[in-house]
């Protein structure tokens, strides 16, 4: 069993403890450290090399939504989990553009959040399901918006596959479910989403459904 690696990154000194002590309980995650502040990540990472961080947004001299786009913008930068009690449409939408690979709220089990580090360690970002129902609603109830014709714009260099296979993504179906619906391989649904990636220039899957929810398809 490969073990996974977490930084916690929180303000407040208990909640750094009870994420410590719930992980600790699962044999597969291992929390390497925890600091207090945005602006103490980036060196906690150059020290402790996580696979993945767990984010909070309000933090006193960086917030967390600040520091998630500094450290994605680096070179291989491990993956960001943001959990918060804030669970605003801003707040979701500034954190999957800067390069977050998920967005859960802290009152989710601790089995959901477990799951949620091992998945993005594994390449397979994800959103808590009362998140992804929160910005299909905004979609669903948005006017006009330029953000939806440029967003059509970025679209139009997929082919028609990778179109299909970017909207399934959209949906928030897991790579086996797209192979199902579309009669491809897992394989070929893997191939796709790394050439849509490629040609829109994102990070992850998460950033693709931004983009097509953008796009209000």
């Amino acid at each position: 069993m490969e073990t996974v690696t977490v930084l916690i990154a929180d303000d407040d000194a208990l909640v750094r403890a009870g994420l410590a002590m719930m992980l600790d309980g699962f044999d597969d995650i291992e929390v390497a450290g925890a600091v207090g502040d945005g602006d103490e990540v980036a060196g906690a990472v150059d020290r402790l090399r996580p696979d993945v961080v767990l984010m909070d947004i309000r933090m006193p001299r960086l917030d967390g939504l600040a520091a998630t786009e500094a450290l994605r913008a680096r070179r291989d930068p491990p993956e960001v989990i943001v959990l918060t009690t804030f669970d605003t449409d801003r707040h979701v939408q500034r954190a999957i553009r800067a390069g977050a690979s998920g967005f859960l709220l802290k009152h989710t089990p601790p089995a959901r959040i477990a799951d949620a580090i091992r998945r993005v360690a594994a390449g397979e970002p994800m959103l808590s399901p009362e998140v992804l129902r929160r910005m299909m609603g905004a979609v669903a109830g948005a006017g006009l918006d330029p953000r939806r014709d440029a967003a059509r714009a970025r679209l139009g260099v997929l082919s028609d596959g990778e179109r299909s296979v970017a909207e399934r993504v959209g949906r928030g179906l897991t790579n086996q479910e797209i192979a199902a619906e579309l009669r491809m391989s897992t394989a070929t649904v893997k191939a796709y989403v790394s050439r849509v990636l490629t040609k829109l220039d994102l990070n992850n899957r998460v950033q693709i459904a931004l983009l097509i929810h953008d796009a209000r398809l």
